[in-house]
């Protein structure tokens, strides 16, 4: 099956989800700081919803890593 988001986009998703991972958090903690459903955080993490700025932000702060740490790296385009 093929993905409909980029090459980027799928890089993406696995430095969110790698950065929750490395600070040790579990999707539910996470949801619970944000207010929203568990639910919401695994959709954003596999792609059935897309990440917005706004909400990469509140991840970022969460996860104590810069915005650019969730951009792909040059070569994963």
């Amino acid at each position: 099956m093929k993905s409909v988001y980029s090459r980027r986009y799928e890089v993406f998703l696995r430095q969110l989800r790698a950065a929750r991972v490395h600070a040790g958090l579990t999707q539910a903690s996470v949801a619970n700081s944000l207010g929203v459903p568990q639910s919401w955080v695994s959709k954003s993490e596999v792609g059935e919803r897309r990440v917005d700025i706004v909400e990469l932000e509140q991840f970022a702060a969460i996860y104590g890593k810069p915005l650019s740490w969730f951009l792909p790296k040059e070569g994963a385009r």
